[in-house]
């Protein structure tokens, strides 16, 4: 569990006079989180950008929620533990509730190695009534290692790096994803259409399907 410990005191929780329902009727779509998971280099950033960029292109209010962008503000005081790590998922997990709930579409890209801490992220959403999917991008590690755009794969093997991902420290695919990914079969733009086609068939999209008149388009579960 990551759940963390209430410290301060006399707080009370109060709840708004405007309703989701009507935070979702002025954007004209619904509120969710698409949390793109998988190994360093796998194609997250990309698919995560690519897919915002097209849902804003058709209309729906959509960000990214990029790892390495969070720690230059609201996680800047986190490093690389295992708690802080930790920590760093839960924080973004719950601004991306908080999107969510005023009605945007929020894309999450992060590694987020641990079952437990995407768990956690699902079931704070579900539990705020609000659509959450796991896509996992599903790209094999010697795939990965070979893009290694920031040379952290070869300093990992060089011992100059510890506790990576994928190297020295584990990496739990996801059990049951709502959708796999393979960014070494398919073009980003493939992957980003693939996604899209499965908001509208789960209804991420309601109402706007024929905003996008594609085939499938990328490999599923």
């Amino acid at each position: 569990m990551i759940d963390a410990k209430v410290k301060a005191t006399n707080i009370v929780w109060h709840n708004p006079q405007a309703t989701k329902a009507q935070r979702e009727a002025l954007l004209n779509q619904r509120g969710a989180t698409i949390w793109l998971t998988g190994l360093p280099s796998s194609g997250k950033s990309t698919t995560a950008y690519g897919l915002e960029f097209e849902l804003i292109e058709k209309g729906f209010l959509a960000y990214v929620l990029d790892g390495d962008n969070v720690r230059h503000g609201l996680n800047k005081d986190l490093g690389f533990s295992a708690e802080d790590r930790a920590e760093n998922i839960r924080r973004v997990a719950e601004t991306a509730k908080l999107f969510a709930d005023a009605g945007l579409i929020v894309i999450t890209s992060f590694i987020s190695p641990y079952r437990v801490e995407r768990d956690f992220a699902r079931r704070i959403h579900l539990a705020a009534g609000l659509n959450f999917a796991e896509i996992y991008i599903d790209t094999p590690v010697e795939v990965c290692e070979g893009r290694d755009p920031k040379g952290l794969y070869a300093k990992a093997r060089r011992g100059e790096l510890k506790g990576f991902t994928g190297i020295d420290d584990p990496y739990e695919p996801p059990l049951s994803p709502e959708l796999v990914c393979r960014t070494e079969e398919f073009s980003p733009r493939e992957v980003v259409f693939r996604i899209i086609e499965f908001m509208v068939e789960e209804g991420f999209l309601e109402g706007r399907a024929h905003l996008w008149p594609y085939g499938r388009s990328c490999a599923g579960k």
